[in-house]
């Protein structure tokens, strides 16, 4: 089976950074989209970015500027990276992994990761 490995995740202050990693093994996946959410407390998982397998990124308003999405030279991990982190960052993020072409909707995706904490104080 694919399986998704995150790690990366854990505290900040407002304006600081952090580098999520998300690690895939198991059965080959070719050609996938790599994308990330987050979920915070009572709400609905959201989508954050998206990397396809050729490089293209996509993200969400709120992130623009402050967060980039990339993916190794090997394709079997990526990042993101966030800076000028808000306390409104604050929730649980997943990656996640699914066919071309990439989407926003969770249901969209096949595979995910266990999830990491990221918490940004004010």
């Amino acid at each position: 089976q694919v399986q998704l490995v995150e790690s990366g995740g854990g505290l900040a202050q407002t304006g600081g950074s952090l580098k999520l990693s998300c690690t895939v093994s198991g059965r080959t996946l070719s050609s996938y989209v790599m994308a990330w959410f987050r979920q915070a407390p009572g709400e609905e998982r959201e989508f954050v970015a998206a990397i396809t397998w050729g490089g293209t990124t996509y993200y969400t308003d709120s992130v623009k500027g402050r967060f980039t999405a990339s993916r190794t030279a090997t394709k079997t991990t990526g990042n993101l990276q966030m800076n000028s982190l808000k306390p409104e960052d604050t929730a649980v993020y997943y990656c996640a992994a699914g066919k071309y072409p990439p989407r926003e909707n969770v249901r969209d995706y096949d595979y995910w990761g266990q999830g990491t904490q990221v918490t940004v104080s004010s």
